[in-house]
């Protein structure tokens, strides 16, 4: 369970950086908007972004916030795993009960009166896949009546999770040979979690990500100068835009992350070990592996 929760921690941060910056999206894979309209009517949301394919963020007039995420698991095993953590994690905050006839299993909930942030939750497994739709309203209280719309909205978008762009055992920016040096080979795990990124990890959570944004010269430019709590290094033979971190005093400090720029898109090429690791302090032998990230740009 600690394994899950670490890659469950580094995915969330993973997964906001390989959205950024949210844009406007054309449509959700996962729930059409007049689904929405019909499962959720008092509710008026607007398309923020479709994540890359894994999930949608939604708002409302007022600020209300709703996010709808799927997770693909390598088996069935794995994802009821991930599910209890989930429910684990949600209990803490509100109190829940089972949720019928979506999935194999469902539990759903609203946070205590007075509590803040107002939150309401769904979340469902079903196979090889996790759904959770959240929604934070703003000026009311997540009570029952919405709970209820919001568990519609889960009955529907449950049925079309297969439409996630997660995948495993291939990813077009990462290939296990990347991992060797860094990841343990044997227990190795390739997920694509995007068009635009990928993850790799082992039995102990270390973890290999590459995340790709749109972004203008200038912007990658300027993240080269910005103060920060790690080390910078410029790396000329990968572009003028490009640059590595290392030794942060703060988060992981035994995370290495490059930068690289190309046809306007930036690639960020992160090694994220749980502990020291020989490879913990230097960009060298990360720079093969974001060599390659490069070629593709």
């Amino acid at each position: 369970m600690h394994t899950i929760d670490r890659l469950l921690s580094c995915l969330v941060l993973f997964l906001a950086i390989a959205a950024a910056p949210a844009r406007a999206a054309e449509t959700c894979p996962f729930i059409s908007s007049q689904e929405l309209a019909r499962a959720m009517p008092a509710f008026k949301w607007s398309l923020i972004s479709n994540q890359d394919g894994r999930g949608c963020i939604y708002q409302a007039g007022r600020g209300d916030t709703m996010m709808l995420t799927v997770f693909r698991n390598p088996d069935k095993d794995r994802a009821r795993e991930l599910y209890a953590t989930f429910v684990k994690t949600l209990g803490e905050r509100m109190k829940l009960s089972a949720v019928a006839g979506i999935g194999e299993e469902g539990q759903g909930g609203t946070s205590a009166a007075g509590a803040e942030p107002q939150e309401a939750a769904v979340v469902v497994l079903s196979g090889d896949y996790i759904l959770q739709i959240t929604v934070y309203p703003i000026g009311r209280r997540a009570d029952d009546a919405l709970l209820g719309p919001l568990t519609e909205a889960s009955r529907i978008a449950i049925a079309n999770v297969s439409k996630s762009s997660e995948r495993f055992g291939t990813c077009e920016w990462l290939a296990a040979a990347d991992a060797d040096g860094f990841l343990d080979a044997s227990t190795l795990t390739v997920q694509r979690t995007g068009a635009g990124s990928c993850m790799m990890f082992d039995r102990e959570a270390n973890t290999m990500t590459v995340a790709v944004i749109a972004t203008s010269r200038d912007t990658a430019a300027g993240m080269m100068k910005r103060a920060g709590p790690c080390k910078h290094v410029a790396i000329p033979d990968l572009g003028g835009e490009a640059f590595g971190e290392h030794s942060c005093t703060k988060g992981n400090g035994n995370a290495v992350n490059i930068f690289v720029w190309k046809n306007g898109r930036q690639a960020s090429i992160l090694f994220a070990p749980v502990k020291p690791h020989p490879e913990s302090g230097s960009v060298e032998r990360l720079k093969a592996v974001a060599a390659r990230v490069y070629g593709k740009l």
